[in-house]
């Protein structure tokens, strides 16, 4: 990988907007990935395990007239991490959007907390997420300015014990974003986007995530389209900066005493 400094960073004139997405060959993260190719983004398609997906996610992205390439690191490798938005400057020429989608999320609760676990999540779901906003920052010349897309979870704004390690990261993350955005502006734009219950997670049922969809105001939670208009929406949104969009059909007005996706009959 060629190591580009900050002052060879390509300008934006002249060239396709760049977009660096974590965790992008499945999930919500590769609908994310499409949604922003369609819009007119370059893609650097993340991934950890999922070679295969991540290689398809390439090869849909390009068949849409997009370039598209897929990078490996695990967000636990911390040189891994730092170097994923040089190589992406590298491949593509230029990276104006890093999207931090790629999340760990195992289920624990207050009785049987874990230090080894909290650890595992704050590593992959914080310092990740932090070491690649402070890489961007310095790759962005003056006078130029790139956008940090965090993704969240409407649980944060209505919390109940179920997923304490990871409940914990992402209210981490949730205050990174305010922070970063005081910190890092004006290169830096820094916006969270918090889904509701959004596709089938674990060993939930078709019938469960239906009826755990349906408990909002709006008698729907978010799709996987609501989450990409959201995001590409904070790409674009130049005057948005240290606010985090809810998107979950207002899931986080309904107080609840365990998390939605245990909403079955």
């Amino acid at each position: 990988m060629t190591d580009t400094a900050s002052k060879d960073l390509p300008a934006h004139a002249g060239r396709a907007r760049v977009a660096l997405v974590t965790g992008a060959g499945r999930r919500i993260g590769r609908e994310i990935a499409l949604g922003m190719a369609r819009a007119g983004w370059d893609i650097a398609v993340h991934y950890r395990a999922s070679q295969a997906e991540a290689e398809e996610a390439v090869h849909a992205i390009r068949a849409l007239g997009r370039r598209a390439v897929a990078l490996h690191a695990d967000l636990a490798d911390e040189h891994a991490v730092r170097a994923l938005p040089r190589e992406t400057v590298h491949l593509l020429g230029g990276l104006d959007c890093i999207v931090n989608n790629a999340s760990l999320f195992e289920y624990d609760k207050p009785a049987d907390f874990s230090p080894s676990l909290l650890a595992a999540h704050m590593q992959c779901n914080l310092a990740a997420p932090l070491l690649l906003a402070q890489e961007l920052h310095a790759l962005v010349p003056e006078g130029g300015q790139a956008v940090v897309v965090n993704l969240l979870d409407q649980k944060l704004y209505n919390l109940n014990p179920d997923f304490l390690s990871y409940t914990l990261s992402k209210s981490a993350l949730l205050t990174a974003t305010t922070m970063l955005a005081q910190a890092l502006a004006p290169k830096l734009r820094v916006v969270g986007v918090a889904p509701g219950i959004t596709m089938v997670s674990g060993d939930q049922t078709e019938d469960g995530f239906a009826q755990a969809h349906a408990v909002t105001p709006l008698g729907r939670s978010s799709t996987p389209q609501d989450i990409v208009d959201a995001v590409c929406y904070a790409a674009n949104a130049r005057a948005l900066t240290g606010a985090t969009l809810l998107v979950d059909g207002g899931q986080h007005l309904v107080p609840l005493q365990r998390d939605v996706m245990f909403l079955t009959k």
